[in-house]
């Protein structure tokens, strides 16, 4: 694909945030519109710090309140550049914050709010061997945010031009590379040649690849800090997606 210009970064949904001075309704909408769409991957990072589902499911609804509410976003960094890494950060912080408010019911001898594991930064990433750190669950989870934000824009472009019911016959080949069996048997549910198939394939192939561009550059403010996203969106898929 082309390089990406500057210009195309000048109305992202996280370049309106940053620049939430211009229009704070525009950015509001903006902000909500990512939080709806990256809520997985924090409620993944939540569980996974957090012992009782049940919780993590409050405590997820509570952050993004809060989240709203109070205009964290006004002090999001522009220099960071990155909606991803500064949504983690800010969920961190407010597991901490639900962290010592809980030591300090505990140790004052009132309900203990739930107790938590060690938010710390001492604790960070002290996740045994075997298991997939809450940080790495939080990147995976993004990732497939993003794959799956990505598909519902294909999946409307194909119903768009009546032809999602070759979109639903193909999605399972998109982030994978599909076995000649595979082909074989597709192509004789849609009474196709396999050769047109294979050409099909490939276009949604280009055009999702395109739309996961694009829902990485909303997440950006510039062409550096969407190459890095999309560097490390590939690298948490592993296999499920390459360009």
């Amino acid at each position: 694909m082309g390089a990406i210009t500057m210009s195309r970064f000048q109305t992202t949904r996280w370049s309106l945030v940053l620049n939430a001075a211009g229009d704070p309704r525009e950015a509001r909408a903006a902000l909500e519109t990512l939080c709806g769409t990256y809520r997985a991957p924090v409620l993944a990072f939540v569980r996974r710090k957090v012992r009782d589902h049940d919780l993590a499911e409050d405590l997820t609804q509570a952050f993004f309140l809060e989240f709203l509410e109070r205009g964290w976003n006004n002090g999001a960094d522009p220099l960071r550049g990155r909606f991803r890494a500064y949504l983690l950060t800010a969920v961190k912080r407010f597991l901490y914050d639900q962290h010592v408010h809980a030591q300090r019911l505990k140790h004052g001898g009132g309900l203990l709010f739930e107790s938590l594991e060690d938010q710390s930064p001492a604790s960070e990433g002290l996740a045994t061997p075997s298991e997939e750190s809450p940080e790495a669950t939080f990147d995976r989870d993004w990732a497939l945010a993003v794959l799956d934000a990505a598909m519902a824009r294909l999946r409307a472009e194909a119903q768009s031009v009546d032809k999602l019911d070759l979109f639903e016959h193909l999605s399972e080949f998109l982030t994978e590379r599909p076995a000649d069996a595979d082909y074989g048997r597709v192509a004789a549910a849609l009474n196709l040649r396999r050769n047109t198939l294979a050409v099909a394939v490939h276009r949604l192939r280009h055009r999702l690849r395109e739309l996961v561009h694009q829902e990485i550059a909303q997440t950006a403010d510039d062409a550096n800090a969407a190459k890095q996203e999309l560097h490390e969106l590939r690298a948490a898929l592993g296999s499920a997606f390459r360009s």
